[in-house]
């Protein structure tokens, strides 16, 4: 894909001074602008080469503040102005030289800085194995009493020894931070003195986000910043912790066609952003402006961009946001064969980078959830979907009319791996299954609120997705009633069963693990404030919960049927993929009519895998209904005893060692409350051979 009009973009240092490429193919003029503190110092000419402008001078030194002034044709699809600065896309770093309310950004050149990444290698953890933490870089330690004041909010305070033990402690393998690239804040929120605080307005595609380095990193310089993102991510390399970005390469803060040039507008308009046939711009994602990713410039940006945070930066993958965007062609629809999916999946140097995509953005043909190619992991908002159906919003439909919504057999399906959704050749790990995610409601809140209450985003509850299959188990909000808390807190441990012994990748969003609240916002994307930070100060129903989920990871690493790279349709034993037997809350085979009958919310199923010293085998009861019921336990041959592992239905994971019903038979009969989940181990009869490698917590 690389051609030499491409080749070494930005600054390079070399021993005539810094030389600068920048590619415009209708520029008519372009110079470099220098700065002397906050004002311009002079500009000198670049000379041009094909489609690439390029200067070398010994005022391009390290430190050095910089910008470029581009004149082009008129006309709608161009916006070039002489008057007005723009960004080098490929700036190493950026700074505000402006106002907060009248931004003007520059960029600055970053010296050549060796850092040492030590002997630990990257973790490298398998995606099978891979359960994804995801958490905002200031709100995670923003109120962590235990990190030193002058580190809360920054990638220094991020590797703080206490909370890479609780991220170790919990069972997680990697952290996916939110953006961290560097961004801006849009015009709407600087005219409401309110802040971008999620980050998905980049500025700078090679840039750490400076804000977020330590105040002694940010007066040290750009080359300090770097050192500071870099030994957090060693930290967490040390700690077997992979690092994940959340990247935005759809949009840029060039916003909309009114808004103030940033970026690429001032550049090349027409090339590096969609536009209609009106030469306005066709907004495919929401944001103000679309990157025109069926570019072969745009193309090379992003693989440049990738490269350089994985391989500069140490980064072990990327979760692309609005990820059809980079799909779509030249006419603006979306193909999974698209170049840029394909290059980025294939490029050697990215070979054991994680690649995630968000499966949507909201142009025509947007929802692709399943349709990327291989290679590509995506989050699976239609998992989300049922899962939160199932256990929460189908008992606010059982309260109001008597009966629920659905019965088991989306759930199941979800269980399995959504083999619905995914290509068999992709397999169950190309699934990232959340049931939260920082876009919508916490966990608690999904429990706690029927509705949104978004009037702190200033946009008139507008804001924010309607579609949130929540329910507040009869209150709305904070509560002191028992009954309304109990029915909560089974509801999110059973969200959290399902989502951690389901087949795929598992995303925990950060707090849920301990009851993280917004206050039922839903889309606190300019909250940066108590409201979106998280809260360190657990209770005990925190710490129960945090036990709990530490349980089902424990669980979920010791047990490789719950962790298959590939689907299995039918019954027999894999050492890759894990078959599933299916019964009724009596123990028969499910019968086909049961599935989607709604009167038939419980359902067992026995996941077995081969193994080489043996055959893994994990009995899973779920319960889906408030009233308790007789179950009976599978009559398997083979089978000697199920031990229970795990059950929803317990507040402390301790009750489960005094729980007289820890040992059960094939064929017994026991009551299970609802709703609720179990998992039991399998020990087989000794004359089977076969004994499953059962460890207890």
């Amino acid at each position: 894909m690389t051609t030499p009009d491409f080749a070494d973009l930005g600054v390079t240092l070399t021993e005539f001074g810094g030389r600068l490429r920048v590619w415009s193919r209708h520029a008519t003029a372009m110079d470099l602008v220098l700065f002397e503190g906050g004002a311009e110092q002079f500009s000198l000419p670049m000379q041009r080469s094909g489609e690439t402008w390029e200067i070398t001078t010994a005022e391009l030194r390290p430190g050095r503040r910089y910008a470029l002034r581009v004149d082009g044709p008129e006309g709608e699809q161009h916006r070039f102005d002489r008057f007005t600065t723009s960004l080098d896309p490929y700036a190493r770093h950026v700074e505000n030289i402006g106002s907060a309310s009248t931004p003007r950004w520059v960029a600055v050149v970053v010296a050549d800085d060796k850092f040492d990444w030590g002997e630990t290698p990257r973790p490298n953890t398998p995606m099978r194995d891979t359960v994804i933490y995801e958490l905002h870089v200031r709100g995670y330690t923003q109120l962590a009493q235990f990190v030193p004041e002058p580190l809360r909010g920054t990638y220094a305070g991020l590797a703080n020894e206490r909370v890479i033990a609780h991220l170790k402690n919990l069972g997680v393998t990697a952290v996916e931070l939110l953006p961290v690239q560097a961004f801006g804040n849009e015009q709407h929120l600087r005219q409401q003195q309110l802040t971008n605080y999620w980050g998905y307005n980049t500025l700078g595609f090679f840039a750490p986000h400076a804000p977020y380095a330590s105040e002694a990193a940010r007066q040290a310089g750009p080359e300090a910043i770097a050192r500071e993102f870099k030994q957090m991510v060693r930290t967490f390399h040390e700690a077997g912790l992979e690092v994940i970005l959340d990247v935005v390469y759809n949009h840029t803060a060039d916003e909309h066609d009114n808004a103030p040039q940033v970026l690429f507008r001032g550049i090349d308009n027409a090339v590096y952003y969609r536009l209609g046939e009106n030469g306005r711009l066709n907004d495919v994602t929401g944001c103000g402006n679309s990157v025109n990713t069926s570019q072969p410039v745009v193309q090379q940006l992003v693989l440049d961009s990738l490269r350089y945070w994985h391989e500069e930066f140490g980064v072990d993958g990327f979760r692309f946001d609005l990820a059809p965007t980079l799909g779509r062609d030249e006419h603006h629809e979306y193909h999974r064969d698209h170049p840029l999916l394909q290059a980025i999946v294939s490029d050697p140097r990215l070979a054991d980078a994680k690649i995630i995509a968000e499966p949507w953005d909201v142009g025509f043909g947007g929802w692709q959830t399943g349709n990327f190619p291989l290679g590509w992991s995506e989050w699976n908002d239609q998992y989300r979907n049922r899962v939160r159906r199932f256990w929460v919003s189908s008992f606010a439909q059982a309260r109001i009319t008597g009966h629920h919504r659905e019965g088991v057999g989306k759930l199941a399906t979800a269980l399995a791996g959504s083999s619905n959704r995914f290509a068999d050749e992709r397999g169950p790990v190309a699934s990232i299954n959340f049931v939260t995610a920082h876009d919508g409601f916490t966990m608690q809140d999904l429990v706690s609120y029927n509705t949104k209450h978004n009037l702190l985003n200033g946009e008139l509850g507008r804001d924010g997705s309607n579609d949130n299959h929540s329910y507040n188990f009869g209150y709305e909000g904070d509560t002191t009633d028992e009954q309304t808390l109990f029915l909560r807190r089974l509801a999110v441990r059973n969200l959290f069963g399902t989502l951690l012994i389901s087949a795929g990748v598992p995303m925990i969003t950060a707090g849920d693990e301990f009851g993280r609240t917004q206050r039922g916002n839903n889309n606190p994307y300019n909250q940066d404030n108590e409201l979106s930070w998280v809260h360190w100060d657990w209770n005990e129903q925190a710490r129960e919960r945090i036990n709990h989920v530490r349980l089902l990871l424990k669980i979920r690493a010791e047990h490789p049927v719950l962790r298959p790279t590939n689907y299995n349709h039918g019954r027999e034993l894999s050492d890759h993929s894990t078959a599933l037997e299916w019964f009724d809350a009596l123990g028969e085979t499910m019968p086909e009519w049961e599935w989607n009958s709604p009167q038939t919310r419980s359902v067992q199923y026995l996941a077995s895998m081969k193994l080489a010293e043996g055959v893994d085998r994990l009995l899973i009861l779920v319960h889906g209904v408030n009233d308790p019921a007789p179950f009976r336990l599978p009559n398997i041959d083979g089978i000697a005893e199920y031990r229970l592992l795990w059950d929803s239905a317990v507040d402390d994971v301790q009750h489960l060692h005094t729980d007289s019903m820890a040992i059960a038979t094939p064929g017994q009969r026991m009551h299970v409350t609802g709703p609720s989940m179990r998992v039991y181990a399998v020990r087989h009869r000794a004359i089977t051979g076969n004994t499953a490698p059962i460890q207890l917590p």
